[in-house]
C-alpha cells in the first residue's frame, strides 16, 4: 500500500514489469514518488543474520536472488498478500521493513529531495554501488572524452555481465573470487579468447577500484591479486613477418586500382611508417608533412601524457611517396586527410566506425595475399607494427632507437614489447643447437 508524507513524497515496494523478461522474473523496487516525478530503486535480500543462523526460508531468498530481489508475478501476489506460509511471509517482512526505513528516511528531509533521500536511505546514491551503473557511467564518460574504442569495450563487458547474470542490477558486495571464477569459465564456454575475457575482466577490476575509492565498499574485500583471483593474461604471441616476407607482399601480383591493390598499399604504409596503426594513418593530414618527413603524435600518446607527448618523425621513403601519391587525397592542403578514410564534420563515433572498417578491410585483403603466398602465420594489421619492430631489432637497431620509432612513452614499454620476439629467436636458435642427429652417437654432445 502506497505511502504519502505531509510534502506529498510517496513510498512503495512495486514489481517492475515495463520491461519485458523471457524468464518471467521481474525486478521488485523501491518507488519514490515527489511531485509527480518518480525514481526507482533496485533491492537487495541482505539478513541480518549470517551462516549456520540462517533460517531455510532466509537461505530460499539468498540463494535464489543472489542479493538482487526478483519475482514472478504469483510469486509477488503471495507477498505482498501476506501468505502465512513460507518461504513467502520471510520476504513480506523484510520488504515492509525496506519501505518502513524508506519512509523514516523520507519524514526527516524538509525540503523532500531524491539526492538527500538516497544520501540517508543508501549512504551514497544508489547507482554508485551497483557494478553495471559504474560501468555504463564510464563508458559514457569515455564516449564524451572521444574514446570510443574503450568505451566499447566497457558497454561489451557490461552486455556480458548482464547475459551472464540475468539481472539489471548487481552489487559490488557480490564481485568475489568464487564469481569471478565463474564468469571467466562461463565466457571461455562461450566461445570468448582469453584476451577477450582478460579485457573485460580488467574493466571489472577497474570499476571495483573506483566503488573503493569513492567509499562505496569497503577495503579489504578486493577480490583480485595474488593468491585471490588473478586475471587471464591473453597466449596471443606476436608474430612477426621476415623482411622477405614483407617484400613478398610487396610485390605480389594485384589488379591495379581495385580494393586489393588500394588495401595492401594500405598496409604497408603501415608497416613502412614506424607500424602506426589505422587510427594514425587515418587522422594524418598533409599538414603532417614538413619537407621528406612526416610528423605526428599518436592518438593513444596524446591521450595519455597531454603535457608532453613523444612524437614520431617518419622519413618518407620512395615507397611511401608512391603510396601517397597513388591513394591520396587531393588538394594537397595541410587541413585535408592524406588518405580518403576519414572527413572533416565527423562524430566520434562516425569515426570509429570508419577506422574499423577500414581496418577489417585490410585484414580481409592481406590476409587473402597471406594466404596465397602460403604464410603459415596469420597476418593482420597489427602484424605490420610488430614486423617493423623485429625487422629492426634483427637488423641490429638499439632498443633505444625502436621505442622512438614505435613512440613507446618509455623503454620498458618497448622491452617488453619485443619480448615474444626474444622468445621466437631463442626458440630458434635452441633448435639448431639441439639439431645433432647426424653427429656420432658416443654419447656426448657436441
Amino acid at each position: 500500500m502506497e505511502k504519502v508524507s505531509k510534502l506529498s513524497a510517496s513510498t512503495a515496494i512495486i514489481q517492475d514489469t515495463r520491461i519485458p523478461r523471457l524468464d518471467g522474473l521481474y525486478p521488485i523496487k523501491l518507488r519514490i514518488t515527489f511531485q509527480r516525478k518518480q525514481k526507482y530503486y533496485s533491492l537487495r535480500f541482505i539478513p541480518t543474520k549470517k551462516g549456520n543462523n540462517l533460517t531455510e526460508d532466509e537461505k530460499y531468498w539468498l540463494d535464489r536472488l543472489d542479493k538482487g530481489i526478483s519475482m514472478t508475478d504469483k510469486e509477488f501476489v503471495r507477498v505482498r498478500n501476506n501468505k502465512s506460509r513460507e518461504p513467502s511471509k520471510t520476504m513480506f517482512i523484510y520488504l515492509n521493513e525496506l519501505e518502513s526505513l524508506a519512509w523514516e528516511v523520507i519524514s526527516t528531509i524538509n525540503p523532500f529531495t531524491f539526492k538527500q533521500f538516497e544520501l540517508k536511505y543508501f549512504e551514497k546514491p544508489t547507482g554508485d554501488q551497483d557494478l553495471f551503473y559504474v560501468l555504463t557511467s564510464t563508458a559514457k564518460r569515455l564516449r564524451k572524452d572521444d574514446r570510443i574504442s574503450t568505451a566499447v569495450s566497457y558497454e561489451c563487458a557490461l552486455s556480458s555481465l548482464k547475459k551472464f547474470t540475468n539481472k539489471d542490477f548487481f552489487s559490488f558486495e557480490t564481485v568475489d573470487v568464487p564469481f569471478l571464477n565463474k564468469y571467466e569459465k562461463w565466457m571461455l564456454k562461450e566461445g570468448n579468447s582469453l584476451t577477450t575475457v582478460g579485457i573485460y575482466l580488467r574493466n571489472v577490476r577497474t570499476s571495483y577500484r573506483k566503488a573503493e575509492r569513492e567509499g562505496i565498499v569497503k577495503t579489504g574485500n578486493y577480490p583480485f591479486g595474488e593468491g585471490k583471483f588473478e586475471i587471464p593474461g591473453g597466449r596471443n604471441i606476436k608474430k612477426a613477418l621476415t623482411h622477405k616476407e614483407v617484400g613478398l607482399i610487396a610485390n605480389y601480383n594485384v589488379v591495379k586500382g581495385s580494393p586489393e591493390h588500394r588495401h595492401r598499399d594500405y598496409w604497408l604504409f603501415s608497416y613502412l611508417c614506424n607500424g602506426i596503426n589505422v587510427k594514425d594513418m587515418s587522422r594524418l593530414m598533409y599538414g603532417n608533412i614538413e619537407g621528406d618527413i612526416i610528423k605526428l603524435t599518436r592518438a593513444k600518446t596524446e591521450r595519455e601524457k597531454r603535457h608532453n607527448p613523444r612524437p614520431i618523425t617518419i622519413v618518407i621513403t620512395k615507397q611511401i611517396g608512391r603510396i601517397i601519391d597513388l591513394w591520396g587525397n587531393t588538394p594537397h592542403s595541410p587541413d585535408q586527410y592524406i588518405f580518403p578514410i576519414l572527413s572533416k564534420g565527423m562524430t566520434s563515433e562516425e569515426e570509429y566506425a570508419k577506422v574499423r572498417l577500414t581496418t577489417q578491410l585490410i585484414n580481409k585483403y592481406i590476409d587473402r595475399i597471406a594466404t596465397s603466398l602460403e604464410f603459415t602465420q596469420k597476418v593482420t594489421s597489427y602484424t605490420a607494427r610488430h614486423s617493423f619492430a623485429t625487422v629492426l631489432k634483427r637488423s641490429g637497431a638499439s632498443i633505444e632507437f625502436i621505442s622512438e620509432s614505435l613512440g613507446h612513452a618509455s623503454m620498458a614499454t618497448t622491452e617488453n614489447y619485443l619480448a615474444d620476439f626474444e622468445i621466437e629467436e631463442k626458440r630458434k636458435w635452441a633448435e639448431k643447437a639441439a639439431n645433432f642427429e647426424n653427429n656420432s652417437n658416443d654419447g656426448t654432445i657436441p
